[in-house]
């Protein structure tokens, strides 16, 4: 299993947060020992990658009302084998908003944030485990359609100042303060 590109990367990302600096430790301590990360069999914890959709202007984030979690989260999914964490970002992103490839920017090919979580989906036999975040930052033209998919009820673009009443958690806050950070 080849993991140096996200090893990697992981050694390269520094953040102010004391928290998220904990998550890349131990995300970068797991991923290393631990070959079989990539798929969501893996338990106790498996790595998964998802996209922290801004517009232009940097005023709105988009994001998703998970149908199977009931829950606003950006889109992300499992890595399903696949080490390559920014191609998996992207390709969750395209087939939860219904975005087309091309008009989906990555910003940077740096991580934008990482998060450590606890999860117990009921689609994955609702066992508790650990999803080792890796999170990009895309940029999407809020004037384009987001059809989404199957796994959401609604996308939405929401002002920064409102994500928190959708959406209070420490890692999306987190992304919210860095998105301002950016303008």
């Amino acid at each position: 299993m080849h993991r140096c590109d996200l090893l990697e990367q992981l050694a390269r990302y520094e953040t102010r947060h004391l928290d998220e600096a904990a998550f890349v430790e131990r995300a970068r301590q797991f991923v290393a020992t631990h070959p079989d990360t990539f798929y969501r069999h893996h338990l106790p914890a498996h790595v998964s990658a998802s996209t922290w959709v801004v517009n232009p202007s940097r005023y709105a984030v988009l994001l998703m009302h998970h149908r199977k979690l009931d829950r606003w989260l950006q889109p992300g999914g499992h890595a399903d084998g696949d080490t390559d964490m920014r191609q998996v970002a992207l390709k969750e992103c395209a087939e939860e908003t219904g975005v087309a490839p091309e008009h989906i920017r990555l910003v940077h090919e740096a991580i934008f944030d990482v998060d450590i979580h606890s999860t117990q989906e009921p689609f994955e036999g609702a066992i508790e485990h650990h999803h080792i975040d890796i999170r990009y930052l895309v940029e999407i033209d809020d004037s384009l359609p987001v059809p989404g998919n199957e796994e959401s009820f609604e996308l939405r673009w929401v002002p920064l100042s409102m994500v928190a009443r959708l959406n209070n958690s420490r890692s999306t806050l987190r992304m919210v303060e860095k998105t301002r950070r950016m303008r």
